[in-house]
């Protein structure tokens, strides 16, 4: 089965590598059949009708219009996970700039002049101002317990650190992978003022804009280290710049540069480096590119933000994957038509998330373009595929 796949950025040749030798891939593909993306803003761009599924070879889908994708039975993938390690050590590194001073140190000694002698001496006379604490003994909040913050909770209690976590949501998988030494906070409150450090990690929602604002920082013990690898706009800005102004935070340690906080000594920005490490790219890129032509193949999903996770073996040669609302009666309307075309049903799984729904159906013969147009005509249904092999 060839398919075709538009690369909207510069995607690892170890994850392009993946994909079958039959598909055609690059980034001046046309009527593509998938689209791979990184960082590309996707919400302003015409995206041909022949797409069936994007790609973000990364966790955040904040570049894809993802509602006008379901609308039109598209699943959007992501790699939650894939880069987990490589935004975690940054995190930790993030912790000692901000515990250690290490930025207004670095730029204390930019700033010095005179021979050797001298500098020696300014060294010695201005270290004093630039003493800080050890991370062992301090106590870490960590707000998301995903991929990500489970990771950290596990590297910050091997290096001595006491780890609180806040994640009304956390799956049963990430529950799991969670170190049992961390202390569950009843709230993020709670969690702001017993924490040291807090660390965020949840994507930005119109529930989590300006999670952390004026009032949750007032909470926070004095001389916090706020840490923000997860999305600008999760962290009020102005309230973080009274924070650091009042002394309430010590440091607010991001990966987003802000004209507002720039300037300020105790603000140490990084340009968006979190994912950005050769093994982190690749990883997101294998993770990707399998999910993708699993997808276009077999019809399964894994790790969609839009359409529930559903993988069933083949035990036919003909399929039919459908995407559909997830209205009553769906199941029956698609049965009583392979019904009415003599065709057996040999295997068929259903699964619904919020809204969306997604069906694989295995039957026991080809399936005729005129049952596939009666399926596709069934009020609800969104897209349906043919995938013979």
């Amino acid at each position: 089965m060839g398919c075709k796949i538009q690369t909207l950025n510069a995607i690892s040749k170890k994850g392009l590598s993946r994909l079958p030798e039959s598909f055609t891939v690059g980034n001046d593909v046309a009527d593509p059949d998938a689209i791979l993306v990184r960082s590309h803003v996707m919400h302003e761009m015409p995206i041909p009708e022949s797409v069936m599924a994007i790609g973000r070879a990364g966790a955040g889908t904040n570049n894809i219009p993802i509602k006008a994708m379901s609308e039109r039975g598209v699943v959007v993938f992501n790699t939650p996970g894939a880069n987990a390690n490589a935004v975690k050590e940054l995190v930790i590194s993030g912790m000692l700039m901000g515990t250690r001073n290490i930025f207004p140190a670095l730029k204390f000694v930019s700033g010095l002049v005179g021979d050797d002698e001298s500098l020696h001496k300014q060294v010695e006379a201005g270290k004093k101002h630039f003493v800080g604490r050890e991370l062992r003994g301090s106590t870490l909040g960590i707000i998301g317990l995903g991929a990500i913050g489970s990771m950290l909770a596990e590297s910050a209690i091997q290096l001595g650190m006491n780890v609180i976590g806040y994640d009304p949501e956390i799956t049963v998988d990430a529950a799991w992978r969670l170190p049992s030494q961390v202390k569950k906070a009843a709230s993020i409150d709670e969690l702001v003022k017993r924490a040291d450090f807090v660390s965020l990690h949840v994507p930005l929602l119109p529930s989590t804009k300006d999670l952390i604002n004026a009032d949750r920082i007032k909470l926070m013990k004095k001389g916090c280290i706020l840490l923000n690898f997860s999305r600008e706009g999760i962290v009020n800005e102005p309230a973080a710049l009274d924070g650091l102004n009042e002394g309430r935070l010590h440091a607010y340690v991001c990966d987003f540069p802000s004209n507002l906080l720039r300037t300020h000594p105790n603000f140490v920005s990084l340009p968006h480096l979190g994912a950005s490490t050769e093994e982190a790219e690749e990883n997101c890129a294998i993770m990707v590119a399998d999910q993708v032509a699993d997808y276009l193949k077999n019809g399964n999903i894994v790790n969609s933000v839009n359409f529930p996770n559903i993988t069933m073996p083949r035990e036919s040669s003909y399929r039919l994957a459908i995407a559909n609302a997830n209205v009553p009666n769906m199941l029956g309307q698609i049965s009583t038509s392979l019904a009415e075309a003599g065709l057996n049903i040999h295997n068929m799984l259903n699964k619904s998330r919020g809204d969306m729904a997604f069906t694989l159906v295995d039957v026991d013969a080809p399936v005729p373009q005129a049952v596939i147009d009666h399926l596709t005509a069934i009020q609800g249904v969104l897209r349906v595929r043919y995938l013979p092999v």
